[in-house]
């Protein structure tokens, strides 16, 4: 879904749109980082960053959205119990859960072929690890959106209200952390 129709589903809400926002920023560093470890000509990397990455950028979108389990557990039972069918009505399986590389990857199936054509371009010289850097980050993109959108889904159908963003200092401690 392109940016603009995703921020268009936010419906004005300055909240979710900043959530939206701040969850791009992460997914965008990423998906760069997706790109570098897919070039490399080491079969297998790239699957075990790619699943690194992943296995800590749902959980950071996650947050953005108020849609970890520590921040379930804070809700009242019956606005926890709105998130709840809202996560089941999405359908999604990496929402307020635990995020392990595991779960990571059973949820990635859905762009298990990219995977398998990244894995397959490693072996044509120089231009294959173009393109292996391309479809890493196009993975790494598609997986990442597609988790925004549907916590964009549950925040709007359970009336969740995103967190208000960490203070600046907070954000920048974050950052390095995860950098």
């Amino acid at each position: 879904m392109p940016a603009a129709s995703l921020l268009n589903k936010a419906s004005g809400d300055a909240a979710l749109e900043l959530a939206i926002k701040r969850s791009r920023q992460l997914l965008n560093r990423r998906a760069m980082v997706a790109a570098v470890a897919s070039a490399v000509p080491v079969p297998g990397l790239d699957w075990a960053v790619d699943a690194a990455l992943l296995s800590r950028l749902i959980p950071e979108i996650n947050a953005e959205f108020g849609l970890t389990p520590a921040q379930l557990d804070q809700l009242n039972p019956s606005k926890r119990e709105q998130v709840q069918k809202a996560v089941a009505m999405v359908g999604s399986v990496l929402i307020g859960k635990f995020i392990s590389r595991d779960l990571v990857i059973r949820a990635a199936s859905s762009v298990g072929v990219r995977l398998t054509s990244k894995q397959v371009a490693k072996f044509v010289p120089l231009a294959g690890q173009a393109i292996s850097a391309a479809i890493g980050y196009a993975a790494v993109r598609y997986f990442g959106e597609e988790h925004i959108r549907d916590c964009v889904r549950v925040a709007q159908t359970a009336g969740l209200l995103p967190p208000p963003p960490p203070s600046t200092a907070a954000r920048t401690r974050r950052q390095r952390v995860h950098a």
